[in-house]
C-alpha cells in the first residue's frame, strides 16, 4: 500500500476507522484509508475546489457538484489559499495601473472596495487589499507599487492618488487604466460573489480574501 501524501511504500496497517482498514506511513507519518466514503477525503478535492472558483462557481455550487458540505468548501477555500505565499516581483522600472472596484459585503451593510494594482505588460497583480476607498487604504497598495521604483503609475481621476503618488510618475487620462478595468470585468464574470445584480455576496471578508489569493496567486 502507497502512502497517499508521499507516495511511500512504507506503510502498515494501524486500527480500524469507520469499519475500513486505516495506514499508517512510516515516512511521513500521515494515517490514511484506501477507500474513503466521504467526497471530500479524495485525493483531487482542493484541485477540483480551486478549479471550479476560477470558473464562477459558488460555495453551494461546488459543494453539489464534488458532493460535499459548504462548510468544507469554505474551511478548504480558508486551508488553499494560506498555503499561497505572495509571489515576489522583482522587476524594476516597469508600468502599473492601479484601481479600485466596488463589491459587496454583509448583504450591503458596508461599502467595501477591492483596490490593487498589475503590471501593465504582463498584467500580474503586485498588491491588492480590502477596506474602504480612503488615502490609508490606497496607500498600503501604492506604497508597495513604489518600492519597485516604477517608470509609471496610471490610475483613474480619483483625487486621492495625486497625493500619494509623485507627480513625475503619475498619470491619469481616459485610456490608461484599460487593461485594469478590463480585469475588472474578468473579476466579475470568474468570481461568483463580486457578480452584479444577483443575489451572490460575501458574508464574510475573509473568505473574499482567500478567494481573491487563489484567482491571482493560486
Amino acid at each position: 500500500m502507497k502512502c497517499t501524501r508521499c507516495n511511500s511504500g512504507d506503510c502498515i496497517k494501524k486500527g480500524i476507522q469507520n469499519n475500513k482498514q486505516r495506514f499508517y506511513c512510516k515516512d511521513c507519518g500521515s494515517y490514511f484509508q484506501s477507500e474513503y466514503a466521504y467526497q471530500a477525503y479524495k485525493s483531487g478535492t482542493n484541485d477540483f475546489i480551486k478549479n471550479l472558483l476560477k470558473e464562477g462557481c459558488g460555495v453551494r455550487g461546488i459543494a453539489r457538484v464534488l458532493d460535499i458540505s459548504k462548510n468544507t468548501v469554505l474551511s478548504r477555500v480558508l486551508k488553499i489559499a494560506s498555503q499561497i505565499k505572495t509571489p515576489y516581483f522583482n522587476k524594476f522600472g516597469c508600468k502599473f495601473e492601479v484601481d479600485e472596484m466596488f463589491i459587496k459585503i454583509a448583504n450591503g451593510k458596508s461599502h467595501n472596495w477591492l483596490v490593487y494594482a498589475i503590471e501593465q505588460k504582463t498584467k500580474s497583480v503586485v498588491s491588492f487589499i480590502i477596506g474602504n476607498r480612503s488615502t490609508e487604504t490606497l496607500k498600503q497598495v501604492i506604497d508597495k507599487v513604489l518600492l519597485l521604483n516604477p517608470k509609471k503609475i496610471y490610475t483613474d481621476r480619483l483625487n486621492i492618488y495625486p497625493t500619494i503618488i509623485p507627480r513625475e510618475i503619475h498619470k491619469r487620462f481616459q485610456y490608461c487604466t484599460n487593461k485594469i478595468e478590463r480585469m475588472n470585468l474578468n473579476l466579475r464574470m470568474h468570481i461568483k460573489r463580486l457578480s452584479r445584480k444577483t443575489i451572490c455576496f460575501t458574508r464574510n471578508q475573509k473568505y473574499l480574501e482567500a478567494h481573491l489569493r487563489i484567482y491571482f496567486w493560486g
